[in-house]
């Protein structure tokens, strides 16, 4: 490729990985957190059911840099303090923040996913003898799982881009290696122009994988 890039290609390579290793792990980590805190919205226990609707009321109502910030210069003072002492880096400090900031979106969509369910359905599992659990497990909670599909894919992909906002603590993922590449080089334009090329070509990679995924769901479910 030409200058500026072409000489700092592995740069651009190596913030792609860690962009693309950062989305993976916390978008994981982000569906186990919507899935239970998800569960828990639509307990019939005001006891389950008030940790989860606060734990997204705060995620959801503040700036997610304001979280990145937070996890990764206050959350282990704030730890040690009570005896915990974990010590987070750049890239472990931006996998939790991302991953409940996922997380609790990913709530969202799973709760209205278990809502849009048939009260029937439910009803008629428990008549022939399944308790709670059992029908959540067997029957609600796999019908939900094929309508929620498309949004969960929609957060995935948002996170891939929300994770340019690891820069702000200096982890030196895609956003970041450009940052320093159009420092040193003082031409903005190409470098810029080539990690937005590279977002582009994650996000389409992303979504053309999910939508064969969602796809192979809804054959599944026929």
């Amino acid at each position: 490729m030409p200058e500026p890039i072409g000489s700092r290609a592995s740069l651009f390579v190596d913030g792609a990985r860690i962009t693309l290793l950062l989305t993976v792990v916390s978008g994981v980590i982000g569906l186990m957190i919507g899935l239970l805190a998800g569960l828990m919205k639509t307990s019939s226990l005001w006891v389950t059911r008030a940790p989860a609707g606060f734990f997204v009321w705060l995620v959801r109502g503040t700036p997610l840099l304001v979280q990145i910030l937070f996890v990764y210069n206050a959350l282990p003072p704030l730890l040690q303090k009570i005896g915990i002492n974990v010590q987070l880096d750049e890239f472990w400090s931006a996998v939790v923040a991302l991953s409940l900031n996922v997380g609790a979106y990913n709530a969202e969509v799973i709760r209205a996913g278990i809502q849009a369910i048939p009260r029937g359905q439910g009803e008629a599992a428990r008549s022939l003898g399944l308790s709670g659990a059992q029908t959540m497990t067997s029957i609600i909670l796999p019908q939900a799982l094929r309508v929620v599909v498309p949004p969960l894919v929609n957060n995935l992909v948002a996170l891939l881009k929300d994770s340019s906002l690891a820069s702000a603590i200096a982890l030196v993922e895609l956003t970041l290696s450009g940052q320093r590449v159009s420092s040193e080089t003082f031409q903005p334009i190409p470098v810029l122009t080539t990690v937005a090329a590279v977002y582009l070509a994650l996000t389409t990679v992303m979504t053309t994988f999910t939508d064969q995924l969602e796809r192979r769901i809804k054959i599944a479910g026929r």
